[in-house]
């Protein structure tokens, strides 16, 4: 059958190239590792850093969720040193992360502005960024998950800036990268060569690589750092999924420690569920991450405040004495 309703011709749109975008962020905001991170205490990070090197002793599991906004913080270096340093066993990021990721590593600048380019109908069409469309395929058709592949070409490829891309470090150290994707979520879905069902196999393979990661997570940490949506989310689903093969086995996981770090101020005790009434109810990361998720027997930690500070901050309290 076909559907009844029309549908929209893409290909009448016009893409333009990079070059032309101006860009609201670029190399020169990108932190160093050593010198240059904002200020930041917070009284929780060195109980973290024990939860983290307790899991690391373990070898479980220690899983990392983000959003964009952190990638746009300029924090890729510290990311980046954190999974060289054994800190991070998972990534998990969403289709955004990756733009912002793979546009650093080829031009050096990244972050167009919304309200410029949305009068224009411009906004996220530009020809270079459309090339993750077809890596997406290409993941899709080599059964490699769609981070994988995208981590790959850019460690592979000869792009500039690639010393500062996540994924290819991640590719490179061969530590699971997984994009979760939201279909119309981000710009690379407005192009003409954008494959839905390419993209749905490979970003579901991720989900089902991160997963397996969570069968992991008994005495183990899991970070989110500025995801609202697709950290509590993808995490939840997958957080059921281990359990149910885990009770099935004689097994559990519900000793671990999870560190939601936001720009989200959270009134009152962190650990309690707000009434549904109050509107920080609908802060998922408040009721998925730090409390229902951990009730059983898991420890949470909340630290509100800037990525640009709180990265920095948390990587120095995990390395501690390790040589920088």
């Amino acid at each position: 059958m076909t559907s009844k309703y029309p549908v929209f011709d893409r290909s009448r749109l016009r893409l333009r190239p990079l070059a032309e975008r101006v860009h609201d962020m670029d190399l020169r905001y990108v932190l160093k590792l050593d010198g240059d991170a904002l200020p930041f205490e917070h009284p929780d990070l060195p109980v973290i850093a024990s939860e983290a090197h307790a899991a690391q002793d373990r070898n479980a599991a220690r899983l990392w969720m983000m959003g964009a906004h952190v990638i746009k913080m300029g924090t890729s270096r510290h990311i980046i040193d954190l999974l060289r340093r054994g800190w991070i066993t998972h990534l998990a990021v969403n289709g955004a992360c990756a733009i912002h990721d793979y546009e650093l590593a080829r031009i050096g600048a990244t972050t167009e502005s919304v309200a410029r380019y949305i009068r224009s109908g411009e906004f996220g069409l530009w020809e270079e960024t459309g090339l993750l469309n077809d890596w997406a395929r290409e993941a899709a058709d080599s059964n490699l998950g769609l981070g994988e592949n995208i981590g790959r070409r850019i460690f592979e490829s000869d792009y500039p800036h690639r010393d500062v891309s996540i994924l290819g470090a991640a590719y490179e150290l061969s530590i699971p990268i997984s994009v979760h994707v939201g279909i119309g979520y981000d710009i690379t879905h407005e192009h003409p060569n954008c494959d839905g069902a390419a993209l749905g196999e490979a970003s579901y393979r991720d989900f089902l690589i991160f997963t397996r990661a969570v069968e992991q997570l008994e005495g183990g940490v899991m970070f989110s750092f500025g995801s609202a949506i697709m950290g509590p989310e993808v995490y939840l689903k997958a957080l059921s999924m281990a359990r149910n093969v885990a009770h099935q086995e004689d097994r559990q996981i519900r000793d671990f420690t999870t560190a939601v770090f936001d720009l989200v101020p959270i009134q009152g005790d962190y650990q309690k569920e707000l009434p549904k009434t109050d509107p920080g109810y609908y802060f998922r990361p408040h009721k998925t991450i730090l409390v229902r998720t951990v009730v059983d027997g898991g420890r949470s930690y909340y630290v509100c405040g800037d990525h640009r500070a709180t990265v920095p901050a948390l990587r120095r309290a995990l390395i501690g004495d390790e040589t920088s």
